[in-house]
């Protein structure tokens, strides 16, 4: 098999496996060790993983970030939603500034290796305080602003202690 230069592939196996060929690096070797039942096929110089229920989902989040192509045949129907971001909302199309700020933010997250629904999670809370002080740039927004989402959240949205601090985490990356 020849090795790609640019992206990680991946693509259903024999006898229930995927076969994961990976551009050689310390890191994505680190990487995909860290898979239980994975196996080096010197001959074919390509790695094989399990073929499990979360298995393409796990292997995706460990290498998140990264270029990875997917054999169409492994493909869901609908593509994870940590992949590529989502759509934004009508209110945020007309600030161009918030979409790239989001995408920002997404990269920030992945470079931390957090989970998915972390990532999904903060770029939600982010989005939710742009949305609600939409007439400021996100740049002039502060500790007052924050203080004030943060305290209408407990007290509009009656949400709990570990809800604001979540939100709280996700302003962070701003």
């Amino acid at each position: 098999m020849i090795l790609p230069t640019h992206a990680i592939q991946i693509k259903p196996g024999a006898a229930g496996r995927l076969v994961v060929l990976l551009p050689y690096s310390a890191e994505r070797l680190a990487k995909i060790k860290t898979i239980r039942g994975r196996r080096w096929h010197q001959g074919e110089k390509c790695w094989t993983v399990p073929h499990t229920d979360n298995m393409l989902e796990h292997v995706l989040a460990l290498f998140s970030g990264e270029r990875i192509e997917i054999d169409p045949s492994l493909r869901p129907a609908k593509a994870p939603r940590y992949r590529e971001p989502p759509h934004e909302p009508q209110s945020l199309q007309t600030a161009p500034h918030i979409p790239a700020l989001l995408d920002q933010v997404r990269q920030a997250i992945r470079t931390r290796h957090f989970s998915p629904r972390t990532e999904d999670a903060y770029v939600g809370w982010i989005r939710r305080f742009l949305t609600s002080h939409h007439t400021h740039h996100p740049t002039k927004l502060g500790e007052a602003e924050i203080g004030h989402f943060l305290s209408s959240l407990a007290s509009d949205a009656h949400v709990s202690a570990s809800t604001q601090n979540q939100a709280l985490n996700a302003l962070l990356f701003l």
